[in-house]
């Protein structure tokens, strides 16, 4: 009977477990974050996630100290909150100094347009917090099983009510998707002498509205995008809101939902989606809509399992159109049919664009989104600079760069000599395949990486700038992304080429997803050497080369001739039967 009773009922998670028991979000992090151990247990660590800050091993560092093979060597890293990727001058200041100060010398620009600092240790935690909130932003829903960083195109154009209305109902349904618990306030920002918390998030503390006692089950992403401009990859997130707009003004959005990357290789059960198409809002109901989804994912996903806990596989277990059905029953009413608008167009906002307003903005390909300085190549110091003297509106991009705005036109040179003075290239100055290359941090701090991915990927792209080049296709424009493991944090999985860590030293290859991101694109071959990767990728462009027709693209090419047809032609080529011609 018991046994029966079990297969009925599945048991909550040890996650869910941690959660329930947490009292929204404390449980024991405040008692552990002055035991002066190194880390934390098993349940903090799941619950700081929701605070913005991941528990990490250096598996590299651990290795180095003699004699102490089986010791980790635990440091934090920590995510901020950046709702659209907007920030002051004073602000991406104020990261990099504590990235300097409290972590290992770096800062990092998310694929999900926020910041991540590493190798912070538990000591400094809730100093790092405390002048995280001091720079007035936060890390709480950072990670977890929250709605994370809300996406949006950051292109800062003055005069276009559209835009400048789908940044404004982001920074609202941000707020609106926010936790509510103040655990956040009472444990990082309370003064230890007076007890006095600096921030008191309003009365007294209220049952989540959204989240309830055990928040969602897994993590929880959303973006807004326009059809002419998805720069924020929105069939890749949990929900998404594409702008339908006529004549400068927004009609309302197609709303999207179930999309996810992430895949677990020894569970079959898993696998990457894009987002469906649900139907169609007016603007004043964008945050009833997206509440009433959270919701149907609160009640309905899977608490038992987190490998198939994401929305998207709430709707492949319930089938879309009842799924549907119970999102309308939290809504209130019917949903209207989507309106045919779609994603057609992609801008990472690259270079120099008008703004609008009599002033410029330029986007700074950042690779793989790491500032840092290292030997002649110096890009934080110039940062330090350009934010220093010149004092811009920053925004950072969904594909890890920068966009400097509300600059005048002798801003151009100024910033170009300053990056040229520093070793920095400037976007102008970079190729076209690096500039769509993007990467994950991977090894050595992050858990479930098997193989490398930002440290050796732009190896890699020095490989293959040249042979690119004598294809004659270095102005075609065709995305690389490449990821340490299946979880895939840089989307590999609708990118043109995508590059997927196997086991250490090896890679899973992906062919035929595209520009626009509303495609999943196919296995190409499995456990590629990574010394090899470069000749295979160039095999698959000799044959766009070939038989690419005038305006397809590398994925539209691909997914036309076919997965075989590509890895036949290519396999004559590196045989040599077509020559290197």
């Amino acid at each position: 009977m018991a046994d029966e009773q079990d297969v009925g009922s599945p048991k909550p998670s040890a996650v869910e477990v941690a959660k329930t028991a947490s009292h929204y979000l404390r449980g024991d992090i405040a008692k552990e974050l002055a035991d002066g151990v190194p880390g934390f247990g098993k349940a903090s660590v799941q619950l700081l996630k929701n605070h913005g800050t991941y528990q990490q091993d250096d598996r590299e560092a651990r290795k180095a100290r003699e004699g102490a093979k089986s010791e980790r060597q635990i440091s934090f890293m920590i995510r901020t909150v950046v709702p659209g990727g907007k920030l002051t001058a004073a602000q991406l200041l104020a990261a990099i100094d504590m990235g300097d100060e409290l972590g290992n010398g770096t800062i990092r620009l998310t694929t999900r347009q926020s910041i991540q600092h590493h190798g912070v240790v538990k000591g400094e935690l809730k100093d790092f917090m405390r002048r995280v909130h001091a720079n007035h932003l936060t890390t709480l829903a950072a990670c977890g099983d929250v709605e994370r960083n809300i996406m949006c195109c950051p292109a800062p154009i003055h005069g276009n009510p559209v835009r400048e209305q789908m940044q404004a109902k982001l920074d609202e349904l941000a707020r609106h998707l926010a936790p509510r618990t103040r655990a956040y306030y009472e444990i990082w920002l309370t003064d230890p002498d007076t007890g006095e918390q600096q921030r008191v998030a309003g009365g007294p503390e209220v049952v989540e509205p959204i989240y309830g006692p055990t928040y969602l089950p897994r993590k929880f992403k959303t973006a807004f995008a326009l059809p002419e401009d998805n720069c924020t990859d929105i069939y890749a997130n949990d929900l998404g809101f594409l702008v339908v707009h006529e004549q400068g003004r927004i009609l309302g959005y197609n709303v999207l939902a179930g999309g996810g990357m992430g895949v677990t290789p020894s569970a079959a059960k898993t696998f990457p989606a894009l987002a469906k198409r649900l139907g169609f809002v007016p603007p004043e109901d964008v945050l009833a809509i997206a509440e009433a989804i959270v919701k149907v994912q609160r009640d309905h996903g899977n608490r038992s399992d987190r490998k198939v806990a994401r929305l998207k596989y709430t709707i492949h277990t319930m089938g879309l159109e009842n799924f549907r059905a119970k999102v309308e029953e939290y809504f209130g009413k019917k949903l209207a049919p989507c309106h045919p608008a779609d994603v057609h167009g992609f801008d990472d906002h690259i270079g120099w664009f008008p703004q609008g307003n009599g002033k410029h903005f330029y986007g700074l390909n950042v690779e793989n989104g790491r500032v840092h300085d290292s030997g002649s190549f110096r890009l934080k110091t110039a940062l330090r600079q350009i934010l220093r003297e010149i004092a811009p509106g920053v925004r950072i991009t969904a594909h890890q760069s920068l966009l400097f705005s509300d600059l005048a036109a002798g801003d151009r040179d100024r910033i170009a000599t300053i990056l040229r003075a520093h070793g920095v290239k400037t976007s102008e100055e970079i190729s076209t395949v690096r500039r769509w290359s993007m990467a994950c941090v991977a090894l050595p701090t992050c858990g479930l990486a098997v193989a490398e991915s930002e440290r050796v990927l732009p190896g890699l792209i020095d490989s293959l700038e040249p042979e690119v080049a004598k294809l004659g296709l270095a102005a075609d424009a065709f995305t690389i992304r490449m990821t340490g493991c299946p979880n895939a944090c840089a989307r590999p999985y609708n990118s043109d080429i995508g590059i997927v860590g196997r086991t250490a030293g090896k890679y899973t290859i992906f062919l035929g997803g595209r520009l626009l991101g509303d495609r999943l694109n196919e296995q190409y071959k499995d456990v590629v050497p990574f010394e090899d990767l470069c000749r295979e990728i160039t095999a698959v462009l000799a044959c766009y080369k070939a038989e690419r027709t005038a305006v397809e693209t590398l994925g539209d090419f691909c997914h036309r001739k076919g997965i075989d047809g590509v890895r036949s032609w290519a396999g004559e080529w590196l045989a040599g039967a077509r020559g290197h011609g």
